[in-house]
């Protein structure tokens, strides 16, 4: 039988320790019970598009210091935890090779090779870290992330960046179309709008059972999964 309750625990939508202005995020989670999936040895934690032109959005540049503060506790914790860390980018070609089709129709390159807009935002630090680069939505198209999950025996990824409704949704669904398992950090994940965002994460949970989770419950997670036995 499922068990449901709100992301905060208390029967009610939660705050999350969102910055200020943030609204909260209307999702209910399921609480997994002792499977594989909840254990940490098989996690990878990844860090999506935390670049300057994909926070070029005001609401995105808004919280942009608190998404990234909150990403690199997750960053802390993980390596303490022995989790893989992965820094996914988006990068494109100055010679419009691998530019969208609305990248071509705009006659606007986003996040292209050499630029300041395709560099690490200020603040965060991966520390040691694998970097992919992309040049669609999803970490897994056109990439050698799942050979590279799957040589590390992870079975489950942990996702963090933005935007919730794009990158972050077709990254997640991707994962579970390779039987992978995903956890969506509610507070390390963000989007022009949090309707779209709260949206995104209710319909990823709803159809997929993605774990929504905070990343307070995630460091905790990973600190229980160390201290207990068979990690």
């Amino acid at each position: 039988m499922r068990s449901w309750s709100s992301l905060d625990g208390k029967g009610a939508p939660g705050s999350h320790h969102r910055p200020q202005g943030w609204p909260p995020v209307r999702v209910r989670t399921r609480r997994l019970g002792s499977g594989y999936v909840t254990r940490m040895a098989h996690d990878a934690l990844l860090l999506i598009d935390l670049q300057y032109d994909w926070f070029s959005d005001a609401e995105l540049d808004r919280c942009r210091e608190d998404l990234v503060a909150t990403c690199n506790r997750l960053v802390v914790a993980a390596h303490r935890s022995g989790v893989p860390v992965l820094e996914v980018r988006t990068v494109h070609e100055p010679d419009r090779s691998t530019w969208t089709l609305t990248m071509l129709e705009d006659d606007q390159g986003v996040s292209v090779r050499g630029t300041p807009g395709a560099e690490r935002v200020a603040g965060l630090e991966p520390g040691p870290a694998t970097v992919v680069e992309k040049t669609r939505d999803s970490v897994f198209f056109g990439t050698t992330l799942e050979q590279d999950l799957r040589a590390q025996d992870v079975r489950r990824v942990v996702l963090c960046g933005v935007s919730t409704e794009s990158c972050i949704a077709a990254s997640a669904r991707d994962a579970f179309a390779r039987d992978l398992a995903v956890v969506l950090v509610s507070d390390a994940t963000a989007s022009v709008s949090w309707e779209e965002h709260d949206h995104t994460l209710a319909m990823l949970h709803d159809q997929h059972r993605q774990e929504v989770l905070t990343a307070d419950e995630v460091v905790a997670r990973w600190a229980d999964a160390t201290q207990g036995p068979g990690r």
